[in-house]
C-alpha cells in the first residue's frame, strides 16, 4: 500500500504560503556609486541630491554591505541581486567597474545570489565594455533613455541622441544581457505626442522591463533655473497621471512590466527639500493605477442602468481593493457623487483576477 498523504491544516497551509512568498520573493542589495563616471548635467539631474548623503563605494566597502544584507534577509532567500545605483557605471575607469564588480561576481559563482545589475547612459555602452561585464558576470544592465526624441534629449543636455540608444539595445541584446530601459514624462520640450513616440520604440526595442518616473524640478539644477526664469512649467500631477495611465496599460498590454512608476521617496526627494516643483507624490503609482480602476468602473456603469436609490456592489481581488476604492478613498466618492448611487460598496473575490473587477447594481 503506498503511503497516505496527511492534509495540511489551514494554519500549516499559511505558513507554507509565506514561506514559498518569501523564497520567491526578490531582495535587493544596492551598492551606490553617486555620480561617479558621468560627466554630463543633464538638465533635470542633480545626483548628489538625488542620492542624498551617500559616500561612494570601495571594494572593501561592497564585500562589507553584501556580507550586511545577507545576513539581514530570510534563510530561505533565493532571488538576491546586487544592483549599482547612481552616476553611469560603464563611465568609471575599467580598473574600477572590475573592482567593484568583483566582490559580487565571486558571491554569484558560489551560488549566492542570483543577479548583478548596472545603471548606465546609452553613449557609455560598447562591445569591450560588455565584455567586461560578462566576464564579472553581470547579468542586467539599465539604459536612462529618458526620450527617443533627439529634439527632447538635446534640449535637455544629454549628450546623445536617439541613434545611441538604438545602437546599445542592439549590442547589449546581441551579448544577452537582460534589459532595462528608464523613460521620464514631461522633460523640457516634451509632449504627449514625444512620450507616446517614445513608448512605441520601447515597444520595437522590446525590453525585459521598465522604469518610468515623472519629471520634477531639483534644486540646483538647469531645469531650476528655467523654472525660476517662466522658461518651463512642469505637467501637473494630474497630466502625468494620465499620461502615465496610457504608457502603463500599453506596456501592460504588450507583456513588458513596468517594475516602477513614480520617483522613489527618500530623505531628500520631497517637497521642502530637493523638490522644488512638478508632479512629485510620494504614491504615484497607486494613484495611477486607481485611476485606471475608476475608468473600468465607470465603463461597467455605463453599460447599465440605474437610478438614486440603487446601490453599487464592486467585487475585486483582494489585493486590488485599495487600488478600486482609489487613493484616500477617492475612486468611491468620484462613483459617489457623479452616479448618485445611495451607496458603493467593495467586496473581495478569490475567483477574479487581479486586473478584473464585476459591478452589481443593488435595487
Amino acid at each position: 500500500m503506498g503511503k497516505v498523504k496527511k492534509k495540511l491544516s489551514k494554519e500549516q497551509q499559511r505558513k507554507l504560503s509565506r514561506k514559498v512568498k518569501v523564497s520567491m520573493k526578490k531582495y535587493i542589495i544596492p551598492i551606490f556609486i553617486p555620480h561617479r563616471g558621468c560627466p554630463h548635467d543633464c538638465s533635470f539631474c542633480n545626483q548628489r541630491r538625488i542620492a542624498g548623503k551617500v559616500v561612494d563605494s570601495t571594494q572593501e566597502d561592497v564585500y562589507r554591505i553584501i556580507d550586511t544584507y545577507r545576513n539581514l534577509f530570510p534563510k530561505t532567500a533565493r532571488f538576491i541581486e546586487i544592483a549599482y545605483y547612481g552616476g553611469s557605471f560603464t563611465g568609471l575607469p575599467k580598473n574600477v567597474q572590475a573592482d567593484l564588480l568583483k566582490p559580487a561576481s565571486e558571491y554569484k559563482i558560489k551560488g549566492l545570489l542570483k543577479d548583478i545589475r548596472i545603471s548606465t547612459r546609452p553613449d557609455y555602452i560598447n562591445s569591450d565594455i560588455l565584455d567586461l561585464l560578462h566576464e564579472y558576470d553581470v547579468s542586467i544592465i539599465e539604459l536612462g533613455v529618458q526620450s527617443t526624441d533627439n529634439e527632447v534629449l538635446s534640449l535637455n543636455r544629454r549628450g546623445h541622441s536617439r541613434k545611441e540608444v538604438l545602437e546599445a539595445v542592439e549590442l547589449i541584446k546581441q551579448h544577452n544581457f537582460k534589459l532595462g530601459l528608464q523613460m521620464m514624462v514631461g522633460l523640457l520640450g516634451d509632449n504627449e505626442a514625444s512620450i507616446m513616440k517614445t513608448a512605441e520604440d520601447f515597444l520595437q526595442l522590446k525590453p525585459d522591463f521598465i522604469r518610468i518616473y515623472p519629471t520634477v524640478v531639483i534644486k540646483d539644477t538647469y531645469l531650476e533655473t528655467l523654472y525660476d526664469k517662466g522658461e518651463y512649467i512642469p505637467f501637473t500631477l494630474q497630466r502625468s497621471v494620465d499620461i502615465c495611465k496610457k504608457l502603463l496599460l500599453l506596456f501592460k498590454k504588450n507583456n513588458i512590466p513596468v517594475i516602477r512608476l513614480g520617483l522613489q521617496t527618500t530623505e531628500e526627494i520631497t517637497y521642502g527639500k530637493a523638490v522644488i516643483a512638478g508632479p512629485y507624490h510620494p504614491a504615484f503609482r497607486e494613484i495611477v493605477e486607481s485611476e485606471i480602476y475608476k475608468d473600468i468602473i465607470e465603463e461597467k456603469i455605463k453599460e447599465k442602468s440605474i437610478n438614486d436609490t440603487d446601490a453599487l456592489i464592486i467585487f475585486c481581488h483582494p489585493s486590488a481593493v485599495s487600488k478600486v476604492s482609489g487613493f484616500k478613498q477617492s475612486n468611491k466618492i468620484y462613483i459617489l457623487d457623479k452616479y448618485n448611487f445611495s451607496k458603493v460598496s467593495i467586496k473581495k473575490s478569490i475567483d477574479l483576477r487581479i486586473d478584473e473587477i464585476e459591478i452589481k447594481i443593488d435595487t
